[in-house]
């Protein structure tokens, strides 16, 4: 996807490797989805707040620290239970541009995301869905795991767009 770094969404890799620390670890997904871009950011971007935990499935609880539409600047906590690990975060909302990119980042800048959405050429009337998931920094003590750490990012971010496009798709229907 060619619009990531026009939408602010960087990779700073080099700033963690001249420091000692690990490589990110990201996980990226692409999808076509045979739904208009406009009603796949509707039910993302729109409705994140009632949609999030039906395709990420690990969300336990999810609170809004806002009131009114979700828009930059947005904070929002989740509970989630990830392989059996129970993890609680406060992220906030860092891009949102209609029909375009939504992205969010861990107050702690444990992690961050990014939603990003095209129209393909052919067909028209489809959505091309991008989702990227980072950890900018592995923590120390999961360092000796870290390739099953990639795996499971990797995994989890082709998850997550597959069930968005089942759920947007059905919903369609």
């Amino acid at each position: 996807m060619n619009n990531l770094y026009a939408c602010g969404f960087t990779l700073r890799e080099s700033e963690y490797v001249i420091f000692g620390g690990s490589k990110p670890v990201i996980g990226r997904s692409n999808i076509l989805i045979d739904v208009p871009i406009e009603q796949v950011f509707d039910f993302v971007g729109h409705h994140f707040f009632d949609n999030y935990p039906r395709w990420s499935s690990e969300v336990i609880e999810l609170k809004r620290n806002f009131e009114g539409p979700l828009r930059v600047g947005s904070q929002l906590q989740q509970i989630r239970a990830d392989h059996g690990r129970r993890t609680q975060s406060t992220f906030v909302v860092t891009q949102f541009e209609e029909n375009l990119s939504l992205a969010f980042e861990d107050i702690a800048k444990k992690y961050r995301c990014f939603y990003g959405f095209e129209r393909p050429m052919n067909p028209s009337n489809a959505t091309q869905l991008t989702f990227i998931f980072e950890l900018p920094v592995l923590e120390p003590f999961l360092r000796p795991f870290e390739k099953r750490v990639r795996a499971a990012v990797e995994k989890g971010a082709d998850n997550n767009t597959r069930d968005i496009k089942a759920l947007v798709e059905a919903h369609r229907a």
